[in-house]
């Protein structure tokens, strides 16, 4: 019979053989707030902007006199003509988002310093020259060099419309105020306003030309860093009329209705996001913390997803309107899908963009483990595997569902047999529980749940698993 210091021995190896003692990990955290745009550069000198409008001017007489112009100029602003967000991120990125808001419209005339944004807030400037902040400014996040180099930043349409002008060949890689014009593409809608989408990457613009049609959505260019610049970003302008025959003064709009909107009553968006909307932009694991070059470089991300036992991983997360006071509630699930630890993260101050870092040393238990970060009500999965799959985990691994989002039925793409399927919500209640008998599952119908954010967790013969996060629309 063994001694019960003998039993004691033999179950503390057992336990820590699968990763049961968790380590507390929450004192290791660093990270903070990332600025763009700090010195307020202004994107378009007044003799940039003069020479685009005169431009698009030119154009537009141009596509008149050869009739090929969509705008009906006895057309009034037409409230159907309404704009969807301007910045997609590439299918397949390695995030949740892409974007951040450095800038809305300046709407207080009077300079320096004394902005004032369609909120009644102060996320614009001005500059002591008498530059009043003239656009919206969505910057990528994270790592906006890459995201550039890579071309994981989309600028697409924001409205259906005729390219009016294009620019290709400016230099993308600007770190500071110069004379270079941007890369740009300028839309007019049929009811006369005219959108810019200016900074694009070099090269990346649209292969269509001057006169020819987009729909809404469709591909325009990818997010840069050209002409009056400090890092990757769209500079995105609106005007309700462009003067075609310089008579009268060209209208600038802010798209966004609120109290101090002056120069529009009605939100020119589908559907206006918050002002403050706080979002995890990404969650990654890297082998060391992400180095931020001087502008231009690209950012060294050190990212990496494949660890051995007892190796290093820093756990990251990368935030969008960070609220002060509030909290982020982290998890690290097993492969097994149980709990290895859990703790929160108190959020002390309000930052547009900020990032955040925590050490584990992986303990000696193999297969695909889980980092979850959870704020706001959003919840965000990254898969990062220790030891080396085998090949049927690794196959399993590679299992796809569409539609995603989905309105009724889900569709499982596999070469690997699924045995069970089962449906949580973020509380981590079971919605559904479905298995097949000696068939793989191929689709699940979901027509009972309500909208909105859910986990399907899916299993192998072998118990192989793999959770995939769906949304209802």
């Amino acid at each position: 019979m063994k001694s019960n210091s003998t039993l004691l021995i033999l179950s503390c190896f057992f336990l820590c053989s699968i990763g049961a003692f968790s380590q507390d990990i929450s004192s290791t955290v660093t990270g903070g707030e990332y600025k763009f745009n700090e010195n307020n550069t202004q994107c378009l000198t007044d003799e940039q902007r003069k020479e685009v409008l005169n431009d698009i001017r030119s154009n537009i007489s141009l596509l008149r006199s050869q009739n090929r112009l969509i705008h009906n100029e006895t057309q009034k602003r037409a409230p159907t003509i309404l704009l969807s967000w301007p910045v997609k991120m590439k299918d397949g990125a390695p995030y949740n988002e892409v974007w951040a808001i450095s800038n809305y419209v300046d709407q207080n005339p009077e300079y320096p310093n004394k902005v004032l944004d369609y909120n009644c807030g102060t996320r614009t400037y001005d500059t002591k020259a008498g530059y009043n902040h003239m656009g919206v400014d969505i910057y990528t996040w994270p790592f906006s060099w890459k995201m550039m180099d890579n071309d994981e930043a989309e600028i697409v349409a924001a409205a259906p419309g005729q390219i009016i002008d294009i620019g290709r060949n400016q230099s993308d890689r600007s770190c500071v105020s110069n004379s270079n014009l941007w890369n740009a593409v300028y839309i007019q809608h049929a009811d006369g306003s005219v959108a810019l989408y200016g900074h694009m990457k070099k090269g990346s613009p649209t292969s269509k030309n001057v006169g020819d049609t987009v729909e809404r959505g469709e591909y325009l260019g990818i997010v840069g860093s050209s002409g009056n610049s400090t890092g990757p970003h769209l500079h995105f302008e609106v005007y309700s009329e462009i003067k075609w025959n310089g008579v009268g003064q060209d209208v600038l709009i802010d798209p966004y209705a609120g109290e101090c909107n002056s120069m529009n009553n009605d939100s020119w968006w589908e559907e206006q996001k918050p002002y403050v909307n706080p979002n995890i932009n990404a969650v990654l694991t890297h082998s060391a913390p992400p180095v931020f070059p001087d502008c231009p470089g690209q950012e060294n991300t050190f990212e990496k997803n494949v660890f051995e036992p007892g190796e290093r991983v820093h756990l990251a997360v990368y935030l969008r309107d960070q609220l002060a006071g509030s909290k982020i509630n982290l998890k690290v699930l097993r492969p097994n899908g149980t709990l290895y630890t859990n703790w929160d993260f108190d959020l002390t101050s309000s930052y547009r963009s900020s990032y955040w870092y925590w050490i584990i040393d992986m303990p000696s238990l193999s297969g695909e483990w889980t980092w979850r970060a959870t704020y706001q009500g959003q919840v965000v999965d990254h898969k990062f595997t220790v030891g080396t799959l085998s090949v049927k985990d690794t196959e399993f691994d590679a299992i796809s569902i569409h539609p995603n989002p989905f309105n009724d039925v889900v569709y499982i793409q596999s070469n690997s047999f699924v045995k069970k399927a089962s449906v949580v919500d973020i509380l981590g209640k079971t919605m559904m529980i479905k298995t097949n008998g000696a068939e793989t599952i191929k689709e699940i119908n979901l027509k009972s749940l309500s909208k909105g954010l859910y986990f399907l967790r899916l299993e192998g013969v072998n118990k192989e698993q793999k959770t995939i996060k769906l949304i209802k629309e």
